[in-house]
């Protein structure tokens, strides 16, 4: 009987691992890299550190990440055709690094970030499509 080397648990070697191999696939994807290469050029390797952050944040609490991603994600034209493709080359990373609960955990976590930021945008499925929220306003006050 064959063994399945992946891991079926969550580890920080793991989320280093998934981080990089998914953000190489980000830099060489004709839709999804010239976004980031535009907002990372040159630093790519404290962008990298700081998902690793996130992620191990997310999924273990470690509570190395405060950043604001919401913020960061404005501005850069994304539309939820981005998202799809940002979701397959994760689960695909995910599905190739691990197995069992941790590839589950981290793809339900990967589908609730992406809501999550879609809905900051104003845009996809699950968006409120106020006009106030669109570019980040506040619908507070626009009341």
């Amino acid at each position: 009987m064959r063994v399945d080397p992946r891991p079926e648990i969550i580890t920080e070697t793991l989320i280093h691992n998934v981080v990089h191999a998914f953000y190489a696939r980000v830099r060489a994807d004709a839709a999804l890299g010239p976004i980031f290469e535009s907002k990372l050029n040159g630093r790519w390797d404290a962008h990298l550190a700081t998902m690793v952050d996130f992620w191990a944040s997310v999924t273990l609490r470690a509570g190395r990440y405060a950043g604001k991603p919401h913020v960061r994600h404005h501005g850069l034209g994304l539309a939820p055709e981005h998202f799809q493709q940002w979701l397959a080359m994760f689960e695909a990373t995910v599905n190739e690094l691990c197995r069992g609960e941790a590839a589950a955990a981290l793809i339900d976590r990967a589908h609730r970030i992406a809501d999550s930021l879609q809905i900051s945008l104003n845009i996809g499925p699950k968006a409120l499509h106020f006009p106030a929220f669109a570019g980040g306003g506040n619908a507070r006050a626009a009341r």
